[in-house]
């Protein structure tokens, strides 16, 4: 290459003297303009400053007396809303109270009714008995006397009669014979033992005591008592019984010369009857 060739320079190209002079006369007013602001900020401000409060909003009259009357319609809501739950909790347990009652009541009143027509049932159908036997009673009195038979003490018992009565009753059986004459004349009440009144079976069960024999209470028991015997060969103390063996609705005692003793009816009462008054189903034999 040329000596004389041109050889392109590195060094950056010189700024123009106009473009310097317009970046000094920038600097010079920015510069101006600090120290301008510096000896503002440095000067005490001849004006007091201006200080702002903040104001809390105040509540008018009406809006704090609507907050007072719904705190006071709160609490009477309360009030009342606890007094109807004490008076639904009061009403409950008397409604309760009275159901219980009304039951027990109820329950008392049909135990009172069955017992009354248990007692009812009875005296109708003793009432119905008395009658059957005095329809009966002439029929009765012919067979009694078609047929003698011997009362245990050796005496032939005739038309209903005999010759030793009572007195053949020795030992135990005059124990139990002389306690049911004792008895003649007092009340019929039923379910009744003694002493002042008796059913049938109450009589027989307490004249046996007086003998040491304890028996059942009830007739249909004690027509299941000992060992059955005919009608034809009776002793006395010996117990007679109407109706079917074990399911027997009435008993008495034989007391000898052909008649017995029993409680009958409340409008008897205790009474001797003879056989043909009302012949016996059967009897039984417990001495």
């Amino acid at each position: 290459m040329s000596h004389t060739a041109h050889i392109p320079s590195h060094r950056k190209p010189r700024r123009s003297a106009s473009k310097l002079a317009v970046r000094a006369g920038v600097a010079g007013g920015v510069l101006s303009t600090l120290a301008m602001a510096g000896t503002a900020s440095a000067s005490p401000s001849t004006e007091p400053v201006a200080e702002t409060t903040l104001e809390m909003p105040v509540l008018s009259l009406d809006l704090g007396t609507e907050v007072s009357n719904a705190v006071n319609t709160a609490a009477e809501n309360t009030r009342v809303a606890a007094v109807e739950a004490a008076v639904t909790g009061e009403l409950n347990a008397q409604e309760e109270s009275a159901r219980t009652g009304a039951a027990a009541e109820a329950k008392q009143a049909k135990e009172d009714a069955q017992k009354a027509a248990e007692q009812k049932a009875k005296q109708e159908a003793d009432r119905k008995a008395d009658a059957e036997r005095a329809n009966r009673s002439s029929g009765r009195s012919s067979l009694t006397n078609a047929s003698a038979s011997d009362d245990g003490s050796g005496a032939a018992v005739t038309g209903g009669s005999s010759s030793s009565g009572r007195s053949s009753a020795t030992g135990s059986a005059a124990a139990i014979v002389n306690f049911a004459y004792a008895q003649v004349g007092k009340a019929y009440v039923m379910g009744a033992t003694g002493p002042s009144a008796y059913d049938c079976s109450g009589l027989v069960q307490a004249a046996y005591r007086q003998a040491g024999i304890s028996l059942d209470r009830t007739s249909q028991d004690q027509s299941l008592a000992g060992t059955s015997v005919s009608l034809s060969n009776l002793q006395p103390g010996d117990i007679l019984y109407w109706g079917p063996k074990g399911s027997a609705y009435h008993v008495a005692i034989y007391v000898g010369g052909g008649k017995f003793v029993g409680a009958q009816n409340p409008s008897t009462g205790i009474v001797e009857r003879p056989l043909s008054y009302d012949m016996p189903t059967g009897a039984v034999r417990v001495l």
